[in-house]
């Protein structure tokens, strides 16, 4: 089947080929924690590898000599169904050592863990072989900037062009290039996120941490995930290693352009981005507020501990990595509330993180305070501007679509999970932590608890939420269009 309603078939298969060998060559970097912890005597990731990498070199060999032209539909398509396809072959490690044996559950954790999502269904983490829980933080590493963006630095070598799945992988407002070869625009953002990695590995490792932990929340970290590797998340560990990973959340839910300017030395042009001080500004607010919240109302807190408590918390929502370092459903209601409206932020666009994005909500902000001008002024024709530069009418339609689409789907979200038998906090916190790719939300899903509890049904509608949210919506909701299979 070479074509199919207009879909070049072949170049699929080929690319998710490809990516399965890239996937099965990441399961094997956990082989050495599996030696050094003693626990070769299950190789449930080398077996997983294998079937893996098998499986992506057969698919991939078997269509080598087909076009490799890529349309925006083969581009969609490769998207959103690689996610699937990588997260069900990432399920085999839990599968095989046993540490998840049921098949939902597995897909659950895995799927979570490439949308960097940090929702989990583990209650006792520290029981996990030490290198299956490197591969769990490791899913994480690779969602992060996207395998897909990975694969755009790499295509090119296959003969196989990237543009269509850069844009289908990065469905956001604007697609800064730093390059104007797309290949180059990819190689950079990944130096720039390895380089992420490196330094705050070393930062952990200075600060006490085991090299695995280091790694394990490194990965967590620089892609905005929260898989921890013990049960207290980062509460388990000092100040330090606390104030380095807020550091990281925030350069990790902040637009890697920006940080490529930064690193060339144009620290002005950061600054002058309305999205990162609209970004910074959030983050200060919502640290003041409950930081004052709590340093009245909890006995025995010192105010430096109030303010490291709620500044971690804070990062950790907006920029929908899910750490903990305490259990806000003990803080007063209040805080509550606002814990639930940082879940609909996320990060800025171009970055790891999830969510609406700062972006998007800064352009209906403006759109709609400009909106009370237009009715006062009907004649006038009074634009959005962000940065100094007209944004189009067309863009300000698309962010309106986004907003709407999304808050209808928590809120059928919302009531599904009710339906199924989850109160209505846990429903609501659930949905929320789920398509915002947070983690941790409220109720019965809150900072303290997970999610096992909930019925196999929920735990494939909430998979599919966490989907929903990585891709920005649109790029898989596209492929329920009858539309998009007409020729």
């Amino acid at each position: 089947m070479r074509n199919w309603k207009g879909i070049n078939v072949k170049v699929i298969i080929k690319v998710i080929g490809f990516l399965l060998v890239i996937e099965g060559f990441f399961m094997l970097l956990g082989l050495p924690f599996s030696i050094y912890y003693g626990e070769h005597e299950n190789p449930a990731l080398l077996y997983s590898a294998l079937i893996t990498m098998l499986t992506g070199g057969i698919l991939w060999f078997s269509t080598r000599n087909h076009p490799k032209n890529i349309g925006r539909k083969e581009g969609y398509v490769i998207v959103a169904v690689s996610w699937i396809i990588i997260s069900l072959f990432g399920t085999l490690p839990f599968l095989f050592s046993g540490a998840i044996p049921n098949f939902t559950d597995a897909f659950f954790e895995t799927m979570s863990g490439f949308t960097t999502t940090g929702a989990t269904i583990l209650t006792d983490i520290e029981s996990i072989p030490k290198s299956i829980l490197f591969w769990r933080s490791m899913t994480h590493w690779i969602g992060g900037m996207g395998i897909i963006v990975f694969t755009v630095a790499v295509l090119p070598i296959l003969g196989i062009g990237g543009m269509q799945l850069y844009a289908a992988e990065m469905p956001g407002v604007t697609k800064d290039k730093i390059h104007p070869r797309i290949t180059a625009t990819a190689k950079r953002l990944w130096a720039i996120y390895l380089i992420f990695t490196v330094v705050e590995a070393v930062l952990l490792l200075l600060g006490g941490m085991s090299l695995f932990d280091a790694l394990c929340h490194t990965f967590g970290t620089v892609a905005t995930g929260g898989f921890s590797t013990h049960s207290q998340s980062v509460a388990a560990f000092s100040p330090y290693i606390q104030y380095v990973i807020i550091v990281f959340m925030i350069l990790a839910g902040t637009n890697f352009t920006l940080h490529y300017f930064a690193l060339h030395g144009q620290l002005r042009r950061v600054w002058k981005s309305e999205e990162f001080r609209y970004f910074i500004y959030l983050i200060l607010a919502g640290t003041v507020i409950i930081t004052l919240v709590l340093a009245l109302s909890k006995d025995g807190m010192s105010f430096e501990e109030a303010f490291r408590t709620s500044f971690f918390q804070v990062v950790s929502i907006i920029t929908t990595t899910g750490y903990i370092t305490d259990n806000y459903m003990q803080w007063p209601g209040t805080i509550w509330f606002l814990i639930v409206l940082m879940m609909f932020i996320g990060g800025m666009a171009g970055s790891t993180g999830g969510g609406i994005k700062v972006l998007r909500q800064l352009l209906l902000l403006k759109n709609s305070l400009l909106e009370l001008k237009r009715l006062i002024h009907p004649q006038a024709i009074i634009p959005v501007r962000m940065n100094g530069k007209v944004v189009s009418q067309d863009i300000i339609f698309k962010v309106m679509a986004f907003f709407l689409i999304y808050i209808i789907i928590f809120i059928i979200g919302s009531t599904v999970m009710m339906l199924i038998g989850l109160d209505a906090s846990s429903a609501i916190g659930a949905t929320a932590a789920t398509i915002g790719n947070i983690g941790p939300g409220i109720g019965k899903v809150g900072p303290v608890d997970n999610y096992a509890f909930i019925p196999y049904g929920g735990k494939w509608i909430l998979s599919f939420l966490m989907l929903l949210g990585r891709l920005e919506l649109f790029t898989v909701l596209i492929l329920f269009s009858p539309a998009f299979w007409k020729k």
